[in-house]
């Protein structure tokens, strides 16, 4: 077997990637235990038939992996975790964003951050998992979707920290905790901030009822929340979640919702779908969070529902543009929370993510049903 490791000359330290080693090449045929839970208690869905059904799979020759420094373990470790089920492949780590396109062109298997000037080099691709939940910016360029390759990606495995990014918005902006710490910088001990209210008894809109919005429904249900939600593919839902519709009966939902988390992914049907005719529909005084994707929301009807009372307030994780401009009329607009799309960067994210791509690595090497495989005509 012949194992190369691409080594940058300097690795940026913005995520950190950790993977556990297995002990020997026939514990590599079995899926890690850590997997295991993973897949059940996030609910992964598998493909419904074995990759080595399909006409494009065969045993991979060359497995390239974007690896940037480690939160909790050497290159070694992450370079021994992936040969552990990469079986016979050739295998190469590369910087993501700077990568030597002449040392992976002629991979067959892609691991790391879906980028369509480097797919569009990969002649021989046959599969590609991506580390991230969103695949638009991959599959915005017309050449890449023309390209026959598999892909899978992170759905569901961010999950957990990004529903907490959303109702820890959904806490600050009812409790006013963004006014009070803005007193707080002040100096100023200001009891003058409009009433909070309560969580509990109030309603829960969520948009897209996928791995997040199941999270963010999970949590806010033990919060006290009654959850409504709608979903593009059918009326079923968990039992922690009171009401489930289609995505074409939101206005109708809208009116019910005291809060609502847009956690819908990016397709032509939702890119702009939420505008001033669905803030009008909400109940007066509602609160926004959004954590899907920026270009789902009007920016500017968004920033206008706010500094007209229509919205209370709103917590954005994702904006449109991004990054968001230092002028932008979003930084000054009325009750806001922001932050810079990092919902989904935090250590127990990033080990879940590499456990996954690990797991499907290994299931894609031995022929058996994959995780989280991506419909490239709808996007998601």
């Amino acid at each position: 077997m012949n194992k190369v490791v691409c080594k940058s000359a300097w690795l940026v330290t913005l995520l950190g990637f950790g993977l556990t080693v297995a002990s020997n090449s026939a514990n590599a045929q079995q899926p890690d235990p850590a997997a295991v839970e993973l897949i059940d208690r996030l609910s992964l869905r598998e493909s419904p038939e074995p990759i080595r059904n399909h006409p494009r799979w065969a045993r991979p020759r060359k497995v390239v992996v974007a690896y940037r420094s480690t939160l909790g373990g050497s290159e070694a470790e992450f370079l021994a975790g992936i040969e552990a089920v990469a079986g016979d492949a050739e295998v190469v780590l590369f910087e993501p964003f700077d990568p030597d396109l002449d040392l992976i062109a002629d991979a067959d298997v892609f691991i790391g951050f879906c980028r369509p000037q480097i797919l569009s080099q990969l002649e021989n691709l046959r599969w590609i998992h991506t580390y991230l939940v969103g695949v638009d910016r991959c599959l915005s360029d017309s050449g890449v979707r023309k390209i026959d390759f598999i892909m899978s990606n992170n759905q569901r495995v961010s999950g957990p920290s990004i529903a907490e990014l959303a109702i820890t918005m959904t806490l600050m902006l009812s409790r006013k905790l963004h006014y009070y710490q803005e007193q707080q910088h002040r100096q100023r001990w200001a009891r003058d901030a409009q009433p909070s209210t309560d969580l509990s008894g109030k309603t829960l809109l969520i948009l897209g009822l996928g791995g997040i919005g199941t999270e963010t429904a999970r949590r806010a249900s033990a919060l006290g929340m009654r959850v409504i939600a709608t979903r593009n593919s059918n009326r079923e839902g968990p039992e922690f979640v009171d009401k489930v519709g289609l995505s074409d009966e939101m206005y109708e939902f809208a009116g019910e919702a005291h809060f609502v988390v847009n956690a819908l992914p990016l397709t032509d049907k939702t890119n702009g779908l939420i505008d001033s005719r669905f803030f009008d529909a909400l109940k007066p005084g509602a609160y926004y969070i959004s954590v899907g994707r920026g270009k789902t929301t009007v920016t500017d009807d968004l920033v206008a529902a706010l500094n007209d009372g229509t919205l209370a307030g709103a917590g954005l994780d994702v904006t449109d543009p991004e990054p968001l401009p230092s002028d932008h009329p979003l930084w000054v607009a009325k009750n806001i929370v922001i932050t810079p799309h990092i919902a989904g960067r935090n250590f127990d994210s990033v080990q879940r993510t590499l456990i996954i791509a690990k797991e499907n690595l290994r299931r894609y090497v031995q022929g058996e049903k994959l995780l989280s495989v991506v419909d490239v005509e709808r996007g998601y």
